[in-house]
């Protein structure tokens, strides 16, 4: 198959998840799915350095999205999504906003509500 014609038809997208985490399959911190990830005051500033999916995510990130919206909005695996936040956070392009526990180590009921709020969004 010629990369051309891969190109001409859509397959653009289709692009290997070890390409755009640049081979790390693994990372920096634990981001579970549930995880709220919002841009900070250094991400709304111009972001040198990062790639166009990095922006992207940067984009939806202006409200608050759970790691699990991230990688459905933007359709990259969930691993990718996890990367990649992992990446942003290390450089102070997102925060990542810890979810409170309920009793028992449960997740709490506002959290669980956001849940359920996003997963209807999608």
């Amino acid at each position: 198959m010629h990369w051309g014609s891969v190109l001409e038809e859509g397959g653009a997208g289709m692009v290997r998840p070890y390409f755009r985490t640049h081979g790390r399959t693994r990372p920096t911190r634990d981001l579970p799915i549930e995880t709220l990830v919002s841009i900070t005051q250094r991400g709304r500033a111009v972001v040198r350095g990062s790639t166009t999916e990095e922006s992207e995510i940067c984009a939806l990130l202006r409200t608050s999205q759970s790691v699990a919206e991230v990688a459905a909005l933007r359709r990259i695996p969930l691993g990718v999504a996890r990367v990649l936040l992992s990446d942003l956070a290390d450089r102070g392009i997102v925060a990542v906003h810890t979810a409170r526990k309920g009793s028992g180590n449960r997740p709490s009921l506002e959290l669980m509500e956001r849940i359920l709020h996003g997963l209807s969004r999608l």
